[in-house]
């Protein structure tokens, strides 16, 4: 495929248009939103699974496997891709991200989850640790995206004490109204101008991305 063919751009850009997207109308919620870091790590790898695809994947395509695999190639490498991935998130720490929130608005309510869970939990500025859920964590904001991270602090962690953090704290975040964030509207609009260049790209030429994909598929 050539660089810059349509079809080149719609599997490089489709799937980090879609991820700012959804980002940019979760950000834009009056709500915040809990989810784990395996999740979030995840919907990231999808996000630039196409740059990856378009990129390092045809670059060091073997054209002998593509020759004896045909199209089931590209199958085998994002297969390959998603085991990788599957491995990093299985190897990372224990952590939620809270999106929409801030640290101010999160600390109250967070220290109220805790002190119900566990009665011995002992603050230290950011961190806390909870020794009857085996939990040890600490705070990270990241003001500009307005969002905070719950993240395990040290290897010793249960992480069926992290499952309960999870489901108290995910509860709690459902009364609470937190106005939306004005930079969602940078997300999304990245999102929309994305999609309309893919848009546009696809349907100015349909016989190149005919042509493209025939030829990524070796027929």
């Amino acid at each position: 495929m050539s660089l810059m063919d349509p079809l080149h751009i719609a599997i490089a850009l489709s799937p980090l248009a879609t991820y700012l997207l959804v980002l940019g109308i979760i950000n834009l919620s009056s709500r915040p939103l809990l989810t784990t870091g395996s999740r979030d790590t995840a919907a990231l790898a999808i996000a630039i699974a196409g740059l990856i695809l378009a990129g390092p994947m045809e670059l060091f395509l073997v054209e002998e496997a593509a020759v004896l695999y045909g199209g089931w190639v590209w199958a085998i490498m994002l297969a390959a891709y998603g085991l990788l991935v599957t491995l990093l998130i299985l190897l990372l720490r224990p952590r939620l991200v809270i999106y929409n929130i801030t640290l101010e608005q999160l600390r109250p309510l967070l220290a109220d989850v805790v002190a119900r869970l566990d009665s011995d939990s002992r603050w230290a500025g950011e961190s806390l640790v909870m020794p009857q859920l085996g939990v040890q964590l600490h705070l990270e904001e990241a003001p500009f995206s307005k969002n905070v991270q719950i993240v395990s602090s040290g290897p010793h962690q249960n992480l069926y004490g992290w499952r309960q953090l999870e489901a108290e704290l995910a509860s709690a975040l459902r009364r609470i109204r937190t106005g939306p964030n004005p930079y969602g509207v940078t997300q999304l609009g990245f999102g929309v101008l994305l999609a309309t260049a893919i848009t546009f790209a696809l349907v100015r030429d349909p016989g190149g991305v005919m042509q493209a994909l025939n030829e990524m598929l070796r027929r």
